[in-house]
């Protein structure tokens, strides 16, 4: 697995307009942000510009207009993501982590059917 750029939970929040929407130009990342957080068009612009420093995204200047397209994918960031949480606080351990989300009441029961869904799917596709 390549290393992919760590990026704040602000900067997280741009990638997924941006991974929702691209291509997408700077004004239509602004618009949907101002209607979703307190932002400046100023930090949303800064916040464009560190993901493009990081090489999260990429540009491409069309007559007077910015449009950005995401150079990661959503899945695999969310993936490296999820395994550096499960590896700092449950010792890479998915059983630990899904054993304290159910304990604490943190599943609902449609999340825990999904989840028996996945597995029983699982399952028989390895018996295959």
């Amino acid at each position: 697995m390549k290393a992919l750029p760590q990026i704040s939970e602000a900067e997280f929040e741009v990638m997924k307009v941006i991974w929702k929407h691209a291509p997408i130009s700077t004004n239509e990342i602004t618009d949907k942000l101002t209607q979703t957080t307190k932002w400046s068009p100023k930090t949303i612009q800064t916040l464009i510009k560190r993901l493009v420093t990081k090489g999260a995204l990429s540009y491409e200047k069309q007559s007077r207009v910015f449009v950005y397209t995401p150079l990661i994918e959503e899945k695999e960031y969310i993936g490296q993501e999820s395994h550096s949480f499960l590896e700092r606080y449950y010792d890479g351990d998915i059983t630990a982590m899904l054993s304290a989300y159910i304990e604490d009441d943190k599943l609902s029961e449609s999340e825990i059917d999904t989840l028996r869904s996945l597995l029983l799917r699982r399952t028989k596709n390895r018996r295959n």
